[in-house]
């Protein structure tokens, strides 16, 4: 039986920028850095959590022929595959001032929301990413329509 989720992927387009990026910039730290002669295997997690690691996988083999892996290069490069992860911090306004001193590409600024503050990055390839920092809420107390209103 399941009972944990020990890894998550993303694709980048390049291993070394997404190591500058995750670990330089975010704090991620490496956990695996293997050539296993087919692909690198490049894991990265937060200090003092290696129970959840992130792939930063290349798209190509085995998991894809070049033109499945061309294919997914665009979609990357748009943005189009999701969100890489909803990051915590104790302090969104600190860090996205921070990051944007780095020159970290942000989608959106920090805005409160019922659950907290929260802002949206891309990494250097056009995946998305947020971060916050959240508060207690009761998302059964949630009137999506006042909160359109209020923030349309």
């Amino acid at each position: 039986m399941s009972n944990r989720v020990t890894h998550s992927q993303v694709f980048v387009l390049d291993q070394d920028e997404a190591l500058d990026f995750y670990v330089g910039k975010l704090g991620f730290e490496v956990n695996q850095d293997v050539d296993l002669g087919f692909m690198r295997w490049l894991t990265v997690s937060f200090p003092g959590q290696p129970e959840h690691q992130i792939l930063l996988e290349k798209p190509g083999p085995p998991a894809h022929d070049e033109g499945t892996a061309e294919q997914v290069r665009e979609l990357v490069t748009k943005g189009a595959m999701g969100a890489v992860a909803i990051i915590e911090v104790d302090d969104v306004h600190a860090t996205y001032e921070d990051l944007k001193a780095q020159g970290v590409d942000f989608t959106e600024e920090p805005t409160e929301r019922p659950y907290g503050v929260d802002c949206g990055l891309r990494d250097p390839f056009g995946n998305h990413i947020r971060i916050g920092t959240t508060k207690a809420w009761n998302p059964d107390e949630f009137d999506p329509a006042a909160f359109t209103a209020e923030n349309a």
